[in-house]
């Protein structure tokens, strides 16, 4: 078959494919062009999901008669006045945008400049140009997008619904918006909610604004602020604490040099910035920006601009894990706010109005009368430091002791029982705080671990009599092939024969515990690896199984100084909001919450 060259509107439609895939790849082209051109203030609406219609205004530069004819033909751009490709500091770039979207579709484009007596306008229909012609309009631009893809009638067959489409174009807004606080936003049309975002103030207040507007208001109580650099590049943003987490990857918001990107490399670096923070099925909320020189960054590698290719990967990479955790330890023993309303929302329904009052529950030692201590997990001698509050009416007597203040005004509080032989319930100057004993004492044990391994390794001791632990073959073998990395976390080991290991040492925190399960459990997280993770990353896994096995474990009665002392090192640990596993350590209810809950309110 012969070779010939294809026509130019046809080469136009083949482009359109690549860079216009849905009508929300064109209203982010048509967005990009507008803050290019320097606008503050940009209108969407959208008809048929956004094939019926397209239509952006903007207040920005505009063009001139000359420029606009030139802006609908195939590789023509103001966005490269030097021609070097590793110098774009705009977001458009690619010359393809208006002339593939005008070869699929009717393109009506209106605009004027400040320096222009009238307005010009210009219509490409399925790739046919127009004349420039005069018209009426304000400073700035507008084009209209009708009938999408009416030339590519297949391209249509692989749309979603008008309702899918319309929310695609919602999430694209939403996204570029988050990068422009200082950019008004209005999106109208049929099938979605109408947003309006208005102009922010300039600095992180503005954008954390913008930031509350679309990832919610709970977000800013609940978010850290992010900000490092390092040669040449800068990470910042706010990173959402470990508590704060939703089901999938929507609240990952990320963008390099003002440009929203999907980039595996930034979302692999933010995942194993929350590896140890937060559950394996659930995603951070997180928006973050990468700012450094064009020339360290090649975003020319993508036809719908979504990823980016870094000079150096690595670094960025270090700096964004280095950022997000710096960010998330200062953070402290900080759990999200969202807990106590889930924690009330499952209450409501344990409150019915009743005639008879209602029988007390088994392990509440608040009031006195019966004998408390065994379900409260209390001995009489340690329920003594709680005598004169177990003593205590709801209504406090005049010549009651109050309180010291150095212990409720504590972010944790004073320590006032213990539930069922798993939960601390403490009293703070505003509300009551519910600890689990044992994820929280898991994490202080973790964290001591992983501290002590990067200051002088992981302390040991020789067993009197080593242990033998028979495994599969398999996992026998996967642990003598990690002895020498087990050794660095106070685990010696030693194959013993096909299908089992012998422990020679053991951290000496883990001194007196099941041996046996442990080396179970390392080879079953060894084995989830699958080798595939980094090395620090698994033996972080292995440190983490070691400290659940040395944690508190639920159903252990502690005495009050015990539960005090575990949250006084809670405040002063970082990542303690939350266990190894991601699960949350406490539960904080106001009080104003709780009466609320019974109607005080």
């Amino acid at each position: 078959m012969a070779v010939r060259r294809l026509d130019q509107v046809l080469v136009d439609q083949i482009a359109a494919g690549e860079v216009i895939e849905r009508p929300a790849a064109a209203v982010k082209e048509l967005v990009d062009n507008a803050l290019d051109a320097g606008a503050t203030s940009i209108e969407i609406t959208i008809l048929g999901g956004g094939r019926q219609l397209i239509r952006v205004v903007d207040d920005g530069a505009g063009m001139s008669p000359e420029d606009l004819a030139l802006s609908v033909e195939r590789h023509a751009t103001s966005k490269l006045p030097t021609g070097d490709l590793s110098a774009i500091r705009t977001l458009g770039f690619r010359g393809e945008a208006l002339p593939s979207i005008g070869s699929v579709a009717r393109l009506d484009i209106t605009t004027r400049t400040a320096a222009c007596a009238a307005a010009s306008a210009l219509t490409v229909i399925a790739g046919a140009k127009g004349p420039v012609r005069p018209a009426a309009s304000g400073q700035g631009t507008r084009i209209e997008v009708t009938d999408l893809f009416f030339a590519t009638p297949a391209r249509l067959k692989f749309l979603k619904s008008d309702r899918s489409e319309a929310l695609a174009v919602a999430e694209a807004v939403r996204r570029i918006a988050l990068c422009h606080p200082q950019v008004r936003f209005a999106l109208s049309g049929d099938g979605i909610t109408p947003v309006m975002l208005p102009r922010e103030a300039e600095g992180e207040q503005g954008r954390l604004a913008r930031l509350a507007r679309i990832l919610g208001r709970e977000f800013p109580d609940n978010a850290v602020p992010v900000d490092a650099a390092r040669e040449g590049l800068r990470v910042h943003g706010f990173a959402g604490l470990p508590t704060f987490h939703r089901a999938n990857a929507q609240g990952i918001h990320l963008a390099v040099n003002g440009r929203p990107v999907k980039d595996r490399l930034l979302m692999s670096a933010v995942r194993g910035a929350y590896a140890d923070v937060l559950a394996g099925d659930r995603s951070p909320v997180i928006a973050l920006s990468v700012d450094c020189p064009p020339d360290l960054v090649d975003v020319n590698v993508h036809p719908a601009k979504a990823e980016v290719r870094f000079r150096d990967a690595v670094l960025v990479r270090s700096l964004v894990i280095q950022a997000v955790r710096e960010a998330l330890a200062r953070a402290g023993h900080r759990a999200a706010t969202t807990g106590g309303s889930r924690t009330l929302d499952a209450m409501r329904g344990l409150f019915r109005p009743s005639s008879q009052p209602p029988s007390r529950p088994a392990g509440f030692g608040w009031n006195g009368g019966g004998d408390n201590s065994a379900a409260s997990g209390f001995s009489e001698a340690r329920q003594a430091a709680f005598e004169d509050f177990n003593q205590r009416s709801a209504d406090l007597r005049a010549d009651a002791a109050p309180e010291p203040a150095d212990r409720t005004a504590r972010p944790l509080g004073a320590a006032r029982a213990q539930l069922h032989g798993t939960y601390i319930v403490t009293q703070t100057a505003d509300g009551v705080v519910i600890v689990d004993q044992h994820a929280a004492h898991e994490r202080l044990v973790y964290e001591r671990l992983k501290a002590a391994r990067a200051a002088h390794g992981i302390s040991r001791q020789m067993l009197l009599v080593p242990e033998v632990v028979e495994l599969d073959p398999v996992d026998a073998d996967r642990i003598a092939a990690a002895a020498g990395d087990l050794e660095g976390l106070g685990l010696v080991v030693e194959a013993f024969g096909p299908g089992a290991v012998l422990v020679r040492e053991a951290p000496t925190e883990l001194a007196g515990g099941n041996l046996r399960q442990l080396v179970l459990d390392v080879a079953e997280t060894l084995a989830g690896e699958d080798g595939a993770a980094s090395l620090s990353a698994r033996l972080d896994h292995v440190l983490a199984t070691m400290a659940c096995h040395n944690s508190v474990r639920a159903g252990r009665r502690l005495a009050p100084e015990e539960m005090d002392a575990l949250l006084r090192e809670m405040e002063a640990t970082p990542f303690s909001g939350q266990c190894n596993h991601g699960r949350p350590t406490y539960v904080e209810l106001k009080l104003g919450d709780i009466e609320r809950l019974f109607g005080r309110r």
